[in-house]
């Protein structure tokens, strides 16, 4: 690449702050069980349990994690400033599969309470479950991936488990 005005001397276009996928796998998996939690929280809150209800809400909580996602790919992808290299852009989009794939789960729960495989009502209370149960393991396990003691790994799981405590609790309140 040449700069503009600098007659031909090449500069190094640095690759943008990479993320290790353990890092992206609890940010995104920690801001997707919360988004899973708010979305399923809102989605209820008028009492709509019909299965056409639940099938709508999966709709709208994959749309909204997929959004989510490319909001945030396209932030980092404009807060690296400086200079991109051809695909920087689709990486950066890429690397948010974690905050969809925390979704999932709650997708598939919602999508089988449409599609008759449980009971359309109440099934916000396993989601809910499944997504604290799931901060908990990834605070607990990234923690004693990075070395923590068991005691420590279970107070960061706890921690982030709370997190899903927190939206479910204000969810109850709300309502």
């Amino acid at each position: 690449m040449i700069v503009e005005g600098m007659a031909d001397i090449p500069v190094a276009v640095p690759a943008p702050h990479r993320h290790d996928t353990r890092e992206a796998v609890l940010f995104g998996g920690v801001y997707g069980a919360v988004l899973a939690c708010s979305m399923v929280a809102a989605l209820t809150q008028q009492g709509h349990t019909s299965q056409d209800s639940r099938r709508y809400d999966a709709a709208w909580l994959l749309v909204t994690a997929l959004a989510s996602a490319l909001a945030h790919g396209y932030a980092h992808y404009i807060a690296e400033r400086g200079p991109h290299r051809r695909g920087d852009a689709l990486r950066t989009l890429v690397d948010e599969w974690p905050l969809v794939a925390a979704v999932l789960p709650t997708v598939v729960v919602l999508a089988g309470a449409g599609w008759g495989w449980w009971p359309a009502n109440g099934v916000e209370y396993p989601a809910f479950t499944m997504n604290i149960v799931l901060l908990f393991t990834l605070g607990l396990v990234t923690a004693r991936q990075s070395r923590r003691s068991w005691a420590v790994a279970l107070l960061i799981g706890v921690v982030d488990a709370l997190l899903g405590v927190v939206v479910v609790v204000a969810n109850a309140v709300i309502k």
